[in-house]
């Protein structure tokens, strides 16, 4: 079996990806897991280069190299906002993770605002080894409604409308929202290629 660690110390996060790449023949583990204690400055201009410089940092510091390295970058962006908060979602506020205050400065923002279009954006970069990195992206379209709805799934979510399921992220079960998610589809591109890998060794 395969074994990858997942470089975030987001547990949703994890819960997530775990759960998504659980029909795969891949041990999946965290960084405290792996007994990894380390944060990776995001300091990347775009989602790719965040996930990159995440995977690279931990991969070189993980001495048994049948490991392979996974790591992501994703969030909100908004039309109306020119793209934010992008990179900045976690810390869109000022704090990073706090989640109310991120979802009050983003309903502050777009007040009276009819253009309510946004998208959740996942990068994806996996390190199969020194000569071997895959680079996915994944992404859904929805709309910033004017108040929060539902209790489920994490940060922006309760604020995510996606039309075709008239219902928020925060209104959906993790197995409905896994199943369409940005990040979903970023680990069905990340899965094709990585069998197109592990077939031609």
């Amino acid at each position: 079996m395969k074994k990858l660690i997942l470089a975030s110390n987001n547990e949703n996060k994890i819960i997530e990806i775990k759960d998504i790449l659980s029909p795969l023949n891949v041990q999946v583990i965290s960084l405290k897991e792996a007994e990894i204690n380390v944060e990776v400055e995001e300091d990347g201009k775009t989602f790719m280069e965040n996930a990159y410089k995440k995977a690279k940092e931990i991969f070189d510091i993980v001495s048994d190299k049948d490991y392979m390295v996974l790591a992501d970058d994703s969030g909100l962006a908004v039309d109306a906002l020119g793209g934010a908060p992008g990179v900045y979602s976690a810390r869109f506020s000022g704090e990073h993770g706090n989640t109310k205050k991120n979802n009050e400065k983003l309903l502050r923002l777009m007040e009276n605002i009819k253009d309510r279009r946004a998208k959740f954006i996942c990068a994806m970069v996996l390190i199969v080894d020194e000569k071997n990195t895959i680079r996915v992206q994944g992404e859904v379209e929805g709309a910033i409604l004017e108040e929060e709805r539902g209790k489920d799934g994490f940060g922006y979510d309760p604020l995510f409308y996606v039309p075709q399921y008239n219902m928020t992220f925060g209104e959906m079960d993790s197995k409905a929202k896994n199943s369409i998610s940005h990040r979903k589809k970023a680990l069905v591109d990340l899965e094709e290629e990585l069998r197109k890998y592990l077939q031609g060794e």
